[in-house]
């Protein structure tokens, strides 16, 4: 089911201020990397509040790693769990969630429609088969509740991660060179825990399912007028940078 019902109340100047301050905090990502995160998921409260209130909520946060989005959940009065396949990232940064899983997204010990919001922040470029990691986020998330997905794409310019932008040239290529002058392999290695994965891909799985409504779809840094960048092939997939997909599951 496709249906979006997105509304913004956002002066545009202030959709233009978000982005420019967004867009600064990646400069510091490697030298505050707690105060970058912070950030990002502060503004991912108020992206999620824009569809419904968090205070009560219960959510699961798949590969939310050191827990900044789901300590931003829970100081907005959610019940968050976070789900991540590798215990280092758990704990990193000093930043431990007091619940969470060491778990892969697939294979997450929750309930089938139990949960109120299902939140997921670049994981599915890490997974080889995104509309099949998808779908198991969607199927803990009760009737009514929310789906919120984001994840980088491959042919943006930060969709190689650290190895970019010589992603552009080949993923392998671009982590033999990663390791050549860093004298040590990329956190994300190509093929094996970074893959190409497409705007196309994300929305095509909206569309799939009849069981969820659309309600917004954007890219995630950019103002608000950007979503319209998604009518065109190929140029989606430079420009979006971040898809952000925000579905309810119907009844």
């Amino acid at each position: 089911m496709t249906h979006l019902t997105f509304s913004s109340t956002a002066a545009p100047r202030d959709d233009w201020r978000r982005s420019v301050r967004l867009f600064r905090s990646f400069l510091t990502e490697q030298s505050d990397s707690v105060g970058f995160y912070s950030l990002i998921a502060e503004d991912t409260v108020r992206l999620i509040r824009r569809h419904t209130e968090l205070e009560g909520r219960s959510i699961v946060d798949f590969g939310g790693g050191g827990g900044f989005y789901s300590a931003a959940f829970t100081a907005a009065g959610a019940r968050s769990l976070v789900v991540d396949a590798d215990l280092g990232e758990i704990v990193a940064h000093g930043n431990h969630h007091p619940l969470s899983v060491v778990a892969r997204a697939e294979q997450a010990p929750v309930r089938d429609e139990s949960v109120d919001i299902a939140f997921s922040s670049n994981l599915l470029e890490h997974v080889p088969d995104l509309p099949s990691v998808a779908d198991q986020i969607a199927r803990v998330v009760r009737p009514g509740g929310l789906v919120v997905l984001s994840y980088t794409a491959w042919l943006g310019p930060w969709g190689g991660h650290e190895t970019s932008p010589w992603h552009y040239l080949g993923g392998h290529h671009a982590a033999r060179r990663y390791e050549r002058k860093h004298g040590k392999p990329p956190k994300n290695v190509y093929g094996e825990s970074m893959f190409p994965a497409s705007v196309r891909d994300g929305m095509a799985w909206a569309r799939s399912r009849p069981d969820l409504e659309l309600l917004e779809e954007r890219p995630r840094y950019l103002p608000l007028a950007s979503r319209h960048v998604l009518k065109v092939p190929g140029v989606r997939e430079v420009l979006t940078w971040n898809l952000w997909q925000v579905l309810r599951k119907v009844d």
